[in-house]
């Protein structure tokens, strides 16, 4: 598995020339270090001497971290990367599983435990990593979708959960359709901007930020599952919305999203 990469992109691109050092680091991180350090492992593998050759690879574990650190600098080739990710979480699985799963009197026993938790810290700050970039993207993504003097600034520090259409009824009138999008301390209500709009066509004016943690949120109707839509209440101390959807098994998601931004703030 790991010898594909190297063998089609890192020697490739050193022996063309196509990169220079600093733009090849910058694209693969510590790709080969990781190459090298598999390949070390691998004879122990092979041998079933799992716990001395776990034992030496758990050193290099630090370099699964930097790996994804380097993720977001290395977006030509990130979704290919990624799944060496997904590959390490199947991995931790297995090492665990084996560490479980040997008999305390084994001589195996001490080191397997060691690699397994050193590898389950490792398999967790890589998740985390990744999480933070993706919610990194989520939110340049929705400031360049909003404008307005409420919006600048407005996706600092902030952890995204949902975007999407809801109708908002007024106490008198008909519905009226508005983009929300939830964040983990407020929900931000916009307003769409006119299709001609000769410069900001396709984004989004915002309306109004309401905090979460002053947010007390009921279902009005729409908890059966019937066809007919649902009905959200959201009270704040100096304002009430009343948001509505056709679609019964969107607002749910809607329901279950706010009540993790509510819970969060309260904790």
């Amino acid at each position: 598995m790991c010898q594909t990469p190297k063998q089609y992109f890192v020697s490739i691109l050193r022996a063309k020339g196509t990169l220079r050092p600093p733009e090849r680091q910058a694209l693969f991180g510590p790709w080969e270090l990781i190459y090298g350090a598999s390949q070390e492992l691998l004879p122990y593998l092979e041998g079933g001497h799992w716990g001395p050759g776990l034992e030496g690879f758990c050193p290099r574990l630090e370099l699964y971290t930097q790996f994804a650190a380097n993720a977001e600098t290395s977006q030509t080739t990130l979704q290919e990367q990624l799944k060496k990710s997904k590959r390490f979480r199947r991995y931790e699985n297995l090492v665990v599983a084996l560490a479980e799963n040997t008999s305390p009197h084994s001589p195996d026993h001490q080191q397997l435990t060691r690699a397994a938790r050193l590898i389950s810290d490792t398999a967790q700050r890589v998740h985390a990593i990744g999480q933070k970039q993706k919610n990194g993207q989520h939110l340049r993504r929705v400031q360049a979708l909003l404008s307005g003097r409420r919006a600048k600034g407005l996706t600092t520090g902030r952890w995204f959960l949902r975007q999407g259409w809801l109708l908002v009824v007024p106490p008198r009138g008909e519905p009226r359709p508005r983009m929300f999008f939830l964040f983990s301390d407020v929900l931000v209500m916009a307003k769409p901007r006119p299709p001609l709009h000769l410069l900001q066509s396709g984004t989004f004016v915002c309306r109004a930020v309401y905090p979460m943690a002053q947010c007390h949120l009921q279902r009005v109707f729409g908890h059966s599952g019937g066809p007919c839509g649902g009905l959200l209440s959201l009270s704040f101390p100096h304002e009430k919305l009343l948001l509505m959807s056709t679609d019964q098994e969107e607002l749910l998601r809607w329901y279950h999203s706010l009540t993790v931004a509510i819970s969060s703030q309260k904790n």
